[in-house]
């Protein structure tokens, strides 16, 4: 037994074990319980992840424990960053929940699938077969689906978006489960390595690619598959969000990029072009959707289909690049994902944490009920600040190198050869481009109104700062934001070396402490020197400033404010007034609903009494394909009903008359 195969033993084992001593504890102690051994697997997470990058690997084979194939585990390169990934967000998450899971989520089953859910997520990247795979990913969506009804007696839209999630996954499941036996169909076996081996037709191979991608693609909430997502992460506890969104959404995409590179050996540019149609509209509608949300949790679940897409746009450009040779540009912009789902990881673990810090204190999520928290909750406020702008793409935010080194990739695509790809990558270059901007809109938003200006509400007005205990959970998040902005060196050689094997081409990125070169294309830049000169010009111009306002003489003077008084927090931006402008440039594409109510005087029809006005933004995906189907599935129920009359007779006559044409089909067709 090596070091990284006892690594990660003691990090299964770590969990399990948690998972069990919080059964066995009574509720005072049980939250501290749970969240401790979370993340102490955690910990131990991140160093076999980090053992894995770095080139070690183990394989263990157990076939006493299932039936027929046993299980099966190999934790290589690939595997190892979702594996750090994941264990990164379980220490934050376990840190924070020690003082968050007090507030009323005390019951043992709910507590107890934390570490359980921490634990699948890591057996997952390291199953290396069939029946091991589909066995962690269902025991990692029945742990999540505990969790996300975790608050189902408080609040009935619970339930409901426990049902999205539930049927969701378990259709991807079904999808992944048909893709991988028909590939294990024609291997001697059903490990990787015989799936690797068996070299299947293209028809089968394209099958397979489709359904597997179907069922991951529902796991990462990309569209048109992403109905489950914003109704899940709202309804679900904060730190459950965190987790589900910066770590268990990044198993679609490894299991996209284990099939599609490792175990089918890549394949032809139709499956990547379809990837990165879908990646694209995922960003931009993702993104657009946050833009127009007012509920704090629901922006962030969005957001996530934002930086989702974002991702695959990488994968998919990785996977055109090596189906038609140029194997550097696939390095390159398959590093740009995986760098951009490490930092991914980091700021929307801090953003959610950070919004149920917000939930904690003033108990909504409303951002037109929020505002005046900046004096309240201080702290929360410059952790939120920071990951918003890590979230904007912006420097020195996280997500700024990996999309810089995205759209060096698509850019130095350009004049790839076909012409499917000439149109696919200026139309990505676009999407990236609109996607920054609308997320730096979003998040100005999102900032601006929930935190800053004065309270529109008793809870904002009654907000207190949260406990030591989640204010340690959001730094530890926000220190990693800050180390993958300024220091993006310190993970990108490990990453860079994982897409060169995976795409089987040289190193695409050289990276040291202060700078980031691209190999094979022209390219460099330096976050820390370019985060040193943003900062040395902010304070020469705010010391310019203070000179030159100190030679004046100052006068203490009222706002001006048009005569009307003082303002009040109803004259203020809400966050659906902020939006508007947007709305308005995208209208057709939201489509957003609006209802007026005028209330006259009885005395006069031309005196009213009161206005009210409501807008909504549906999702037009949603509408247009969901709605249909449920709306098909009822009638169906209906008709089921009739049939269903509850008579034993009738009971019989449908198995009578269903043997009997069964008997008259086998007797014509033989």
């Amino acid at each position: 037994m090596n070091l990284l195969e006892l690594t990660f033993t003691l990090t299964v084992a770590a969990g399990l074990l948690s998972a069990t001593a919080t059964t066995l504890v009574s509720t005072s102690p049980r939250s501290a319980v749970a969240g401790t051994g979370t993340a102490i697997t955690g910990v131990l997470a991140v160093a076999a992840g980090v053992m894995a990058v770095g080139g070690r690997s183990f394989t263990l084979a157990l076939p006493a424990v299932l039936p027929l194939s046993g299980v099966s585990f190999t934790l290589d390169r690939l595997g190892g960053v979702f594996v750090a990934v994941t264990g990164g967000v379980a220490v934050a998450t376990g840190i924070y929940g020690i003082s968050y899971a007090r507030r009323g989520l005390d019951s043992r089953g709910v507590q107890a699938a934390l570490p359980v859910f921490v634990t699948a997520m890591l057996l997952v990247p390291a199953a290396s077969s069939v029946g091991t795979f589909l066995l962690c990913w269902e025991l990692m969506a029945l742990a999540s689906l505990l969790l996300v009804l975790a608050e189902h007696r408080q609040r009935p839209q619970v339930a409901s978006a426990g049902r999205w999630y539930a049927v969701m996954t378990h259709l991807g499941l079904i999808s992944i489960l048909i893709g991988l036996l028909v590939a294990a169909a024609h291997a001697s076996d059903d490990t990787f390595g015989a799936l690797r081996a068996a070299h299947l037709p293209p028809a089968t191979a394209g099958l397979v690619f489709v359904l597997t991608f179907v069922g991951f693609s529902s796991k990462a909430g990309i569209l048109p598959l992403h109905a489950w997502l914003p109704r899940a992460h709202p309804e679900a506890p904060s730190h459950v969000s965190a987790l589900m969104s910066a770590a268990m959404v990044n198993l679609g995409i490894y299991g996209i990029v284990r099939v599609g590179f490792d175990l089918l050996g890549g394949g032809p540019r139709w499956w990547w072009l379809l990837i990165l149609a879908l990646g694209a509209a995922s960003a931009v509608y993702g993104i657009l959707q946050a833009a127009m949300s007012t509920d704090l949790k629901r922006l962030l679940g969005y957001s996530t289909t934002e930086n989702i897409g974002l991702v695959l746009l990488g994968v998919g450009a990785a996977g055109l690049f090596t189906a038609a040779g140029n194997r550097d540009l696939a390095g390159l912009a398959l590093a740009a994902a995986l760098l951009h789902v490490v930092g991914h990881a980091a700021f929307k673990t801090l953003l959610f944490l950070a919004a149920g810090s917000v939930l904690h204190a003033t108990g909504t999520r409303d951002l037109d009920q929020l505002g005046g928290l900046r004096a309240r909750m201080p702290v929360t406020t410059a952790l939120f600040g920071w990951g918003a702008l890590a979230a904007s793409a912006l420097p020195p935010g996280t997500a700024f190198v990996s999309e810089w080194l995205l759209l060096q990739a698509l850019i130095h695509g350009l004049p790839a050869s076909g012409v499917a790809t000439a149109i696919a990558m200026p139309l990505s270059v676009a999407a990236v481009a609109l996607t920054a901007g609308l997320a730096v809109a979003t998040f100005v938003k999102a900032f601006g109104v929930g935190f800053l200006a004065r309270p529109r509400s008793t809870g904002a007005e009654n907000a207190h700062e949260s406990p030591l205990g989640m204010l340690a959970g959001m730094g530890l998040a926000a220190l990693a934001c800050a180390v993958l902005a300024v220091l993006p060196g310190v993970v990108l050689p490990g990453l860079s070396r994982t897409a060169a094997i995976v795409t089987g081409s040289a190193d695409p990125v050289a990276a040291d402490v202060v700078m980031v070169r691209l190999a094979g294309i022209t390219g460099a830049l330096s976050p820390l020197l370019l985060t040193l000169t943003l900062l040395l010009g902010m304070i020469a111009t705010v010391g310019v400033l203070r000179v030159v306002a100190a030679r004046r003489v100052r006068r203490v003077a009222r706002l001006w404010d048009c005569g009307a008084g003082p303002m009040s927090p109803r004259m203020e931006y809400t966050a659906t007034s902020f939006a508007e402008p947007l709305q308005r440039v995208f209208d057709d594409v939201v489509q957003p609903e609006t209802d007026v109510d005028v209330t006259h005087h009885r005395e006069s029809a031309y005196l009213v009494q009161a206005v009210a006005y409501r807008r909504r933004v549906p999702d037009r995906i949603e509408r247009r394909l969901y709605e249909p189907v449920l709306a098909t599935v009822a009638r169906w129920g209906q008709a089921g009903r009739r049939l269903a009359t509850g008579s034993v007779h009738r009971y019989l006559g449908y198995g009578f008359y269903t043997v009997c044409g069964l008997l008259v089909l086998l007797a014509v067709t033989r």
